[in-house]
């Protein structure tokens, strides 16, 4: 183990997960009361189109924080040392949505038009889509995205957790090894799934950046997540002196640029397809142009692009705990309001509102997610211990 200094030696020692595992009933008991409430309080569809939303959110936050530290090992990233075993948490978090997504299974002929045969027999889109978009290819891809997400997010924490234990530097070379075809992997599997969860949601609508489109909205979340998540511990007295204002100073630089990567992409995906004004791209956006849609768009014109760009552009916003926490807040509601602009209007197009099975399912999605990063959490100290670029990473400063 690399020797940090001895101030920072003491701290070290004090980063015990163990005492958060109250997070993990707290999470169950949100999750249980937001599952009984959703099942009771709304109507099937409902449930199920809101129920997508959240899985799709919160997903969105834990494929987000496994790209950051793939890409943390890639780069072999020494300044994230400290930083990183918050992110492997959410990340480690990926096994449970296997589970979660057994609504979706459940509902899918609810969610999507094309597991019927009649609508396909009336479609010629669909049934020349029919090759990929059937049921029995549909839970095939299902089964490999979870096998992809969960290997790589249980094969990093764990050897990262190992590495704690016995300090042995070939982990950290491993990894950096691994990471590289693991982007590969994740960069396929993301895509395909967001067509598969989302875009097929209009089966005969696509889009050729919507894969990109999600990816973006993932790691603006997961890098917002972290701020909070930071922000959450040193409340608790955890990390204070370690993860520094420093290392939150990069990640809000990072927030800032993946506000501008999102519009760019959401700016990107709407004038390709009003510019080539062709029937099959501009439906998605024809749907989305009355009864109060078009509300939402510029609410998340304003308030996921114009207001956080600004808001986070200063140096000293990045660099103050309490006003990057808040604009971490704030994107992380935009975020759902884009996902939720994404899939709602395929069921509800009569107007823009939140439903009871809007809360109640975020309730229950986001009660397990945290009950799972609780459990993690405690189960590890919460700073790579060993990592050999630890003392590295605690000295780090920005230019």
């Amino acid at each position: 183990m690399s020797q940090a200094p001895e101030a920072g030696a003491e701290a070290l020692a004090q980063q015990d997960g163990r005492s958060l595992g109250s997070i993990t009933w707290i999470g169950v008991v949100l999750g249980v009361m937001g599952l009984v409430a959703s099942l009771t309080a709304s109507s099937r569809a409902d449930f199920y189109f809101s129920w997508l939303v959240a899985y799709l959110y919160f997903l969105s936050i834990a494929l987000g924080a496994l790209f950051f530290v793939l890409t943390l090992f890639v780069c072999r990233a020494g300044w994230s040392v400290t930083l990183r075993r918050v992110v492997e948490n959410v990340m480690a978090t990926l096994p449970v949505f296997a589970v979660l997504f057994v609504p979706i299974w459940l509902g899918r002929h609810d969610l999507f038009v094309w597991t019927d045969p009649a609508e396909v027999a009336k479609s010629a889109a669909l049934r020349g889509k029919s090759g990929y978009l059937n049921e029995e290819f549909f839970a095939i891809r299902a089964i490999v995205y979870f096998i992809a997400w969960a290997g790589l997010a249980t094969y990093f924490s764990r050897q990262s957790q190992r590495q704690d234990e016995s300090g042995d530097e070939r982990i950290t070379r491993r990894l950096q090894a691994v990471a590289a075809p693991g982007l590969i992997v994740f960069s396929l599997t993301v895509t395909l799934a967001s067509v598969d969860w989302i875009m097929s949601l209009e089966p005969e609508w696509y889009s050729t950046m919507f894969g990109v489109y999600y990816f973006a909205g993932s790691l603006l979340s997961a890098f917002a997540f972290t701020v909070v998540a930071v922000g959450f511990l040193h409340s608790r007295g955890f990390l204070r002196g370690i993860v520094t204002t420093e290392h939150i100073h990069d990640v809000g630089k990072l927030l800032f640029a993946f506000v501008v990567f999102w519009t760019y992409i959401a700016f990107c995906q709407y004038f390709l397809i009003w510019y080539g004004n062709i029937p099959e791209e501009t439906m998605y956006f024809m749907h989305r142009s009355r009864d109060g849609w078009p509300t939402v768009a510029k609410l998340l014109a304003v308030g996921h692009f114009a207001f956080p760009f600004f808001f986070l552009m200063p140096r000293f916003v990045k660099r103050s705990g309490p006003l990057l926490v808040a604009g971490a807040l704030w994107l992380l509601v935009m975020h759902f309001m884009d996902l939720y602009w994404c899939v709602i209007p395929v069921h509800r197009e009569e107007g823009a509102h939140l439903g009871i099975s809007d809360v109640t399912t975020m309730l229950a999605v986001g009660g397990f997610f945290l009950a799972t990063l609780g459990w993690v959490s405690s189960r590890r100290a919460l700073v790579p211990l060993r990592d050999p670029r630890l003392a590295e990473s605690i000295s780090f400063e920005n230019v």
